[in-house]
């Protein structure tokens, strides 16, 4: 499966020499449901469609999740999980909403050629989701198509991603969208979060 906001079109260069079918996934709901913030992951259904691995980061080049993949197959193991270290921050339920309709919205003005619409649709999403590097990507395209075409660089998208990053923990105003975003997170000038009154009062 791949995901792209873009299309079936813009997938078929890298699926044509596959002997499989490769369905797009062009709403994030993918990576929506199982809370993806990268790409490529790692799904093993059984014959019965029974989950039996979720990995996300999955690698072919990384000897440890294609043996997860080969016990399975082997029926070594009913199932794989994986030791993902420390948690990640997760945005609030109300947050990944938000931002997954936001990421909707900006794919669907990209489509309809509407740029500066698509980008602040996706720069509130990202705002609202930081770590979803699905949503983060979809901005870079828009912004930068020649890093995609006619191959993919991803030299430059290591470093656009610390640049970013580097800029966003120093509460820069986020992107075309107005968001400013810091380490305690983000939010519209004019509505920052209000300290707590009990911790103010020594309470």
């Amino acid at each position: 499966m791949a995901v792209d906001g873009r299309g079936s079109d813009v997938v078929k260069p890298y699926t044509e020499e596959t002997s499989f079918t490769t369905v797009v996934d062009e709403e994030n709901q993918l990576a929506h449901r199982f809370g993806f913030k990268i790409v490529p992951n790692g799904i093993f259904l059984d014959e019965d469609g029974t989950i039996r691995m979720i990995k996300e980061g999955f690698e072919v080049s990384n000897e440890g999740h294609v043996q997860a993949v080969e016990r399975l197959i082997d029926g070594e193991v009913e199932k794989v999980e994986f030791d993902e270290g420390d948690a990640k921050s997760k945005p609030s339920d109300m947050q990944a909403e938000l931002a997954q309709t936001k990421y909707k919205l900006g794919v669907e003005y990209a489509r309809a050629g509407k740029k500066d619409k698509a980008l602040k649709e996706l720069d509130e999403a990202l705002a609202l989701d930081p770590d979803n590097f699905v949503i983060r990507k979809q901005r870079w395209y828009i912004r930068h198509p020649e890093k995609f075409s006619p191959e993919i660089d991803f030299e430059w998208q290591q470093e656009q991603l610390k640049k970013e990053k580097a800029e966003e923990s120093q509460g820069i105003r986020f992107g075309d969208s107005g968001m400013v975003c810091g380490p305690d997170g983000c939010y519209i000038p004019g509505m920052e979060p209000k300290e707590d009154s009990s911790t103010t009062s020594g309470k």
